[in-house]
Order: structure tokens, then C-alpha cells, then sequence
């Protein structure tokens, strides 16, 4: 997974590139824990992924009541992280 690579302090473009490209079809199969890991391992290694990162905002931001408050904070973080403006 991204968390894993991430969290093994792998920065890898392509590979993080690979993950966004397979992720964005299945985005409606994620919990909210799928969401708020990816975003965080975006963030985290710092790989740009508008597409994805769009696209998680467009699919998570219904499912928001699903979210602990660690996914959300996980969330908030990585936009912040990333720059993404409110």
C-alpha cells in the first residue's frame, strides 16, 4: 500500500504514481482508514496527485460521518500538508 511504502520512507514518484493511477477507479470500494492512509502517504512523501487528490475530496466528502476522528485528522492534515486551499 502507499502507508507502507510511506511509511518506510520509500519516495518513489513512479511507483506513488503507479497507486494513484490503479486507485482512482476503485475509490468507491475504500474506507474511510483507505482514504485518509492514502492521502497521508501523498503527503508524506510528498508525490503531487491532484487527480487523486480531487477525487478523494469528491468521493470521501459524502462518507464523511464514516470517518474517525483519526481519519479526519489524518484528512485535514494532508490537504493541509499538500496545500490544498479550502
Amino acid at each position: 500500500t502507499a502507508w507502507a511504502f510511506a511509511t518506510a520512507g520509500v519516495k518513489a514518484p513512479e511507483l506513488f504514481g503507479a497507486i494513484a493511477h490503479a486507485a482512482l477507479p476503485r475509490l468507491d470500494e475504500f474506507a474511510s482508514q483507505a482514504f485518509s492512509n492514502t492521502l497521508w502517504a501523498f503527503a508524506t512523501v510528498g508525490v503531487k496527485a491532484p487527480q487523486l487528490l480531487e477525487a478523494i475530496a469528491v468521493t470521501a466528502l459524502p462518507r464523511l460521518g464514516e470517518f474517525s476522528s483519526q481519519d479526519l485528522t489524518n484528512t485535514a492534515w494532508a490537504f493541509a500538508t499538500v496545500g490544498v486551499q479550502a
